[in-house]
């Protein structure tokens, strides 16, 4: 009879898969034996795998350069990472290897590329695309930035506004700034709302270029940025929305033409189940494909493409790991798995936006399983999750005596630290985990170095003052 874990898993997907396999019924990461993770360091616990960072920038720039082969497409292939997905040293120094550009989301975004600057991480050609809604002090300095040199510092307008407060930043005799505007793309049909809150209007672009932009000798329109918050799908929705931007594109490169860069910003997913079925190789060549028919049609040339991915760069690159502290029977159906931290504090995309991740044991595979919800350590009623990314339930070994259970949840190093609040006060006083960085050296062994070690009672007293 097939009861136990690994026959599940067996049954349910293909599997092992290129991350993932089992050896005397225990998790191998990237080959990494995660139980020997565990008995170094000890869970709750997160770890970085490094060259997985790497591995996915090359992955999506062999993707776009064959999509360019296959399509014959005229313009280049630009890869920016979006470093609100993780600012984090090493995920920068890593990501950096690989001969990419930034895209930056705020003021300190600014003063963190300074830095890399300073370290010798990144030169002063490096193009730096700066998003977001900008404050004054963004503005600012990004200014600063290009007077220091970064000639291909793009400010991506957001709104009117902001072009001109750079016009009264920037001297007369500074050169020419180049500059971006982002279109505000229309939302899906069972959004909350009809059209993005970030951007200019699809029908203001044109007019607004020729008025304001093209008699200033201070800026160089160099890109439109495109993007949707559902992503990269193959959707009627999205392809429709691209279309039309790229006919602004069209529209925009009669009357400007020194435009020559089309920004499709993120939305290459992470992958978040073991069933995972998101075809890359089809949708970068589609892409390119519609763009290049588009302008063919409009007798444009097409434009060099630039992608901002984020999760997808850095999100498989982390796991979370926990162990079972106890099991709780609270009714004739519901069996609940203590985890030792919170879901809130340590993931808290999947208390927020209800986010999957894959999640497996590391141990005891050849156990024999069964249903079961797992709950958090704070007394918040939100603090659980109860279903897998692939089914509305979770499966788990049973617990066995005296040999603790351990769990992971895996492809999470996008945006989960900053959004719970790296280092601050977390819900209930429960401390972050240790953050382990794990590498491999020149002869494929892998080696690990401790990050950061468990948040401190002593560090939060003195946040909260005392």
């Amino acid at each position: 009879m097939k009861n136990k874990y690994f026959d599940l898993i067996d049954q349910t997907f293909d599997f092992p898969q290129d991350e993932f396999r089992t050896e005397e019924g225990e998790l191998f990461f990237h080959d990494i034996p995660l139980m020997e993770i565990i008995k170094q360091y000890g869970t709750p616990l997160k770890i970085t795998y490094l060259p997985k960072i790497s591995s996915q920038i090359q992955r999506a720039k062999r993707l776009f350069n064959v999509a360019i082969a296959k399509t014959d497409y005229r313009g280049s292939y630009n890869y920016c990472y979006c470093t609100k997905s993780s600012h984090f040293s090493f995920v920068l120094e890593e990501a950096l290897k690989n001969d990419i550009n930034l895209e930056t989301s705020s003021a300190f975004d600014i003063n963190l590329v300074q830095e890399l600057h300073a370290q010798g991480l990144i030169d002063k050609e490096k193009v730096i695309v700066c998003n977001g809604f900008k404050k004054q002090q963004y503005i600012e300095n990004i200014v600063e930035l290009y007077r220091e040199g970064f000639s291909n510092v793009i400010p991506v307008l957001d709104n009117k506004n902001e072009y001109y407060t750079l016009d009264q930043s920037v001297g007369e005799n500074e050169g020419q700034m180049q500059l971006g505007i982002r279109i505000a793309a229309e939302e899906e049909p069972k959004f909350d709302f009809y059209t993005s809150r970030l951007g200019i209007r699809y029908h203001d672009i044109v007019s607004f270029y020729e008025e304001q932009v093209k008699p200033n000798q201070k800026f160089r329109f160099k890109m439109l940025h495109f993007f949707i918050n559902t992503g990269i799908k193959d959707t009627a929705y999205y392809w429709n929305e691209l279309a039309k931007c790229v006919n602004v594109y069209c529209d925009l490169k009669r009357v400007c033409p020194e435009l020559d860069s089309f920004n499709i910003g993120g939305g290459f997913p992470c992958k978040v189940s073991l069933a995972a079925a998101y075809d890359y190789e089809y949708m970068a060549e589609e892409i390119l494909a519609q763009i290049k028919n588009i302008c063919a049609l409009r007798g444009v040339e097409e434009p060099n493409i630039y992608t901002e991915f984020g999760s997808f760069t850095v999100g498989e690159s982390g796991a979370t790991l926990y162990s079972i502290l106890d099991q709780k029977q609270q009714n004739d159906r519901e069996l609940w798995y203590m985890i030792d931290s919170s879901f809130i504090t340590t993931l808290p995309d999947t208390w927020g936006i209800n986010q999957r991740f894959i999640m497996l044991p590391i141990n005891h595979w050849d156990c024999e399983y069964q249903r079961v919800f797992l709950g958090g350590l704070t007394c918040d009623s939100e603090d659980y999750y109860n279903a897998d990314s692939h089914a509305n339930a979770i499966f788990l070994p049973k617990l066995q005596k005296d040999d603790p259970l351990y769990i992971g949840f895996f492809h999470t190093g996008a945006y989960q630290e900053s959004i719970g609040g790296y280092g601050g006060i977390q819900h209930c006083l429960i401390p972050a985990p240790k953050h382990v960085i794990i590498d491999k050296d020149e002869n494929g062994e892998y080696t690990t170095k401790l990050f950061a070690k468990e948040q401190s009672y002593k560090s939060m007293l003195k946040i909260l003052g005392y």
